[in-house]
């Protein structure tokens, strides 16, 4: 989310920091900072803001408030501590089929505005955080969303039509069929229309049974502000998370404020609001505040939590005083009272809506304080009591198979398509959770087939040792399987994949002693390691563990190798590594691998067989480019005596 300083200064008061320490600053205790950059005058601030902070850190004032509590000075102005009574209307009447889904719905009345453009302050804001200025009750509205987190929508009232003296709004779930108009989005001089399927959350004038807006989501075309509007009505409310994350997905209309409503803001937020909107249009727009309705059905209080002394310490590692914690309990806004020396009991400020747990307060402590302050403390070496069977050989099968050329993948548990499916998948093609190692590996082996080259290899060797989950007729249950594939071609299972996977199934079988049922399928061997557990011998204690070299990371070139192959007749005595190093020499910086695949010895001469692999950083490499690498290193080995063949 985008923040200005300038705004942020506001809340903080002259002792805000500056940008570039600011993003220090949140980026050590809550939030990163994806960039700083000025932008029509202002510097703007664009912060990651997590998904368990986006309720109440969506906004100017949340992102102050969580300033004030890191470095412990208070906000010289917060909109949330503003008690001062709106008054109340009874021209307007609100309807809610479903309090659940419409927990609070408030509505402002202001008459005798005027639609124009807004003063020059409040474009640039606006500009500078990437919006377009339209109008100043548009923007007013957009404006208060940036700065409190709470989304508001202004209708003309002039368009109502009103029963008995009062304008009538209902919110209720849409009819299967039902259309909507909304407005036009960004740019686009056309409304949209969307059908509803009956999950969606409308608000509607109750007089006609209009759909007015998708609840959440966006505003509707029927009684929208326009140039000659005089009278105005603001709705701020607050809906079901969930229904408005669904329905904002499903049309694909995720916009600012359908963000902040799925994320649930908290339901103090809609009277604030209100209060903001009111002295802003009023200011800007002139008019005057007629009344508001507020209709609060379900109220949610912050919970009060029981946080130890003794849990907080022991969780984060550190040794906090009481007084430490209650200072910075007090710093994020929270209440306490001491049940004892010991235990606190805290509850939350109201706008957030995340600090449900004991757990909860304790991150709070621990990021506050500065997890750089932690001390690390590696855990005392403890004898080993008892030996995991399971884990045993199957480590010992690890450190077999890589000494015999094979890479160990680890490869998702869920499938597109499988026998088990999930109640609550993750995702489309995440839907089962699989039966059979086979899929995996076989799909491993033709991703990597291509890498052959840059990585030395004559075949792709790989190997699995995981979990799958098979179902009869009364239960479902867990088996650790093993499974290893072979590919010798690029082009798929090939009948040279036999032999090296057989191979390696025997060599499998004799590490265990004992033969496994191997089911083969083109060129990859699977077993039943669970089978077998029980009737292993007992292990008596695991082998020492051998130390291995420092392992340097490189990062490989996204772009594709091309490999060129080379004969040449050397005198016999000369050494294969000798010559590996003059290739590399003059086939340049971009041969990446020279491997030896062939050699043999006839009368005074050797044959040395290299293949020669090809690849650049950052672009893609030219066979013709390669093709003249090749020729010049033809002819700098014949000056040399050593014959091409």
């Amino acid at each position: 989310m985008k923040v200005l300083h300038s705004w942020l200064q506001e809340y903080i008061g002259d002792t805000i920091a500056s940008p570039k320490d600011l993003e220090a600053l949140l980026t050590f205790h809550s939030f990163e900072i994806d960039g700083i950059e000025e932008v029509a005058g202002e510097f703007v601030l664009d912060v990651d803001v997590l998904p368990n902070r986006s309720s109440d850190c969506l906004c100017h004032r949340g992102i102050a408030r969580e300033i004030a509590s890191i470095t412990g000075v208070p906000l010289v102005h917060d909109p949330l501590t503003n008690v001062e009574e709106l008054p109340t209307t009874d021209a307007i009447k609100i309807s809610i089929a479903d309090e659940s889904a419409c927990p609070r719905f408030s509505a402002s009345l202001i008459t005798g505005v005027t639609i124009a453009e807004s003063p020059q302050w409040l474009q640039t804001r606006l500009l500078a955080l990437g919006q377009r200025p339209i109008n100043n009750i548009v923007d007013a509205t957009n404006y208060v969303m940036y700065a409190i987190g709470q989304p508001l929508h202004a209708y003309d009232a002039d368009l109502f039509p009103r029963v008995d003296g009062q304008w009538q709004f209902e919110v209720r779930f849409a009819r299967a069929g039902e259309q909507v108009s909304l407005i036009p989005e960004g740019g686009k001089n056309e409304d949209r229309i969307v059908t509803c399927v009956g999950t969606e959350l409308l608000i509607v004038d109750a007089s006609s049974d209009m759909p007015i807006g998708l609840a959440g989501v966006k505003g509707g075309r029927y009684a929208g502000v326009h140039a000659g509007t005089k009278n105005i009505i603001v709705e701020a409310a607050h809906f079901h998370p969930t229904i408005t994350r669904r329905t904002a997905r499903r049309l694909g209309i995720v916009i600012d404020a359908s963000k902040r409503f799925e994320n649930e803001p908290s339901r103090i937020l809609p009277p604030i609001a209100q209060r903001e909107i009111i002295a802003l249009i009023t200011d800007i727009a002139g008019g005057a505040c007629e009344g508001v309705l507020d209709v609060y059905l379900e109220q949610r209080l912050s919970p009060t939590v029981q946080v130890t002394l003794h849990k907080t310490n022991a969780l984060l590692g550190l040794q906090l005083t009481t007084e430490q914690v209650g200072a910075i309990l007090a710093r994020i806004g929270a209440t306490y009272q001491l049940a004892s020396d010991q235990v606190f009991m805290v509850t939350g400020p109201a706008e957030r809506t995340d600090l449900l747990l004991e757990e909860d307060f304790i991150e709070e402590i621990g990021r506050l304080y500065g997890l750089s302050n932690i001390t690390s403390v590696p855990p005392a070496p403890l004898p080993v009591t008892s030996i995991n069977v399971r884990q045993f050989y199957t480590e010992l099968l690890r450190e077999h198979l890589v000494t015999q050329g094979f890479s160990e993948i680890i490869s998702s548990s869920f499938r597109a398509k499988d026998t088990i499916q999930l109640q609550n998948a993750l995702a489309s093609d995440k839907s089962y959770v699989r039966s059979s190692l086979l899929h995996n590996v076989k799909e491993a082996l033709d991703q990597n087939y291509a890498h052959l080259d840059i990585l030395g290899l004559r075949h792709v060797s790989l190997f699995e040792i995981g979990t799958v989950f098979l179902k009869t007729e009364t239960s479902i249950t867990e088996q650790t399987m093993i499974a290893l594939g072979v590919r010798t071609k690029g082009d798929g299972y090939s009948a040279k994949d036999d032999m090296p996977l057989k191979l390696a199934c025997d060599a499998v079988d004799r590490v265990l002693g004992k033969s496994l049922a191997w089911s083969v399928h083109d060129g990859v061997a699977e077993a039943n390691l669970s089978a077998v557990l029980s009737v292993l011998p007992v292990p008596l204690g695991y082998a020492p563990v051998t130390s291995r070299p420092p392992v340097s990371y490189v990062p490989m070139s996204p772009h594709p190798t091309l490999a060129r192959d080379i004969a040449l007749w050397v005198p016999t005595g000369t050494n294969a590594t000798d010559v590996e190093v003059q290739l590399h020499a003059l086939a340049g910086a971009q041969c990446v691998r020279v491997s030896l695949f062939d050699e043999f010895t006839k009368g005074e001469r050797t044959s040395y067989a290299f293949r020669l692999v090809f690849q650049a950083p950052n672009r893609t490499l030219t066979g013709s480019e390669i093709d003249a690498v090749m020729v010049s290193i033809y002819t700098t080995l014949a000056t040399i005596g050593w014959e091409v063949r």
